[in-house]
């Protein structure tokens, strides 16, 4: 992300918020460290996960059935194991 002119020094970009009917996420540049990251706030929770070069890369290769599978908010985010009885 360096040279884009856009908060080259700035640690973390403000961001953008991207939602749906099912949810909300911001999503900014944190450049502390030694690269830069994609950061993804869940603005329902608060929780935050970074994710760099190479694992945004393997998002973008994975074919559809895995991807798919990733997305299944019942794997991980809607059971009772984290306290969400959805």
């Amino acid at each position: 992300m360096k040279g884009t002119g856009d908060g080259d020094d700035a640690v973390l970009s403000s961001g953008d918020v991207i939602g749906s009917e099912f949810a909300e996420v911001r999503v900014s540049v944190d450049h502390a460290g030694n690269s830069s990251r994609l950061r993804l706030e869940d603005l329902r929770t608060g929780r935050v996960r970074h994710l760099d070069a190479l694992e945004l890369e393997t998002i973008v290769w994975l074919t559809d059935g895995h991807l798919n599978r990733l997305l299944d908010p019942s794997a991980d985010r809607w059971n009772e194991r984290n306290g969400d009885h959805r």
